[in-house]
């Protein structure tokens, strides 16, 4: 894959999608990370009884891409959701919490990542940077650290 490739970005959060344990919410979320050295790294909504305790598909992606050492290593996420057993074709943004968990890897590896949405079907998505979808952010930066 290729940083200038994002279908391919949308397509492998599209499966990872596919491995969403979403029973209270129905909706299932995917997101897939490129790192660096072209390797893909994904992440599936996983919800729990205690809503509150729920992770999303971004933060799972960006947890499992940090485990294996390589935070500073992303260059771009695409993410999908939508209704399980429905084509919604709606393209879904980062939550406001995941924005907040992306900033830290676009700060720490001194880019303005872009953002591939997409739906959980169709070919449409949107494109932003991180910049656009998270305005003056907070983090590591403001500590001194990036």
């Amino acid at each position: 894959m290729t940083m200038t490739d994002p279908r391919s970005l949308i397509e492998a959060a599209r499966d990872a999608a596919k491995n969403a344990y979403a029973p209270y919410s129905n909706f299932a979320v995917g997101a897939a990370v490129l790192l660096s050295d072209g390797s893909v790294v994904t992440g599936a909504n996983f919800e729990n009884a205690s809503y509150g305790l729920s992770l999303c598909a971004e933060t799972v992606a960006l947890a499992t891409v940090n485990a294996q050492g390589k935070f500073r290593e992303v260059v771009a996420i695409g993410v999908i959701g939508g209704r399980i057993g429905h084509a919604d074709s709606a393209p879904v943004n980062p939550c406001g919490r995941c924005r907040q968990i992306i900033n830290e890897a676009a700060q720490l590896g001194g880019r303005d990542l872009p953002i591939y949405c997409g739906g959980a079907a169709g070919d449409d998505f949107a494109s932003y940077t991180l910049s656009e979808l998270l305005p003056h952010a907070f983090g590591p930066a403001d500590l001194g650290m990036a």
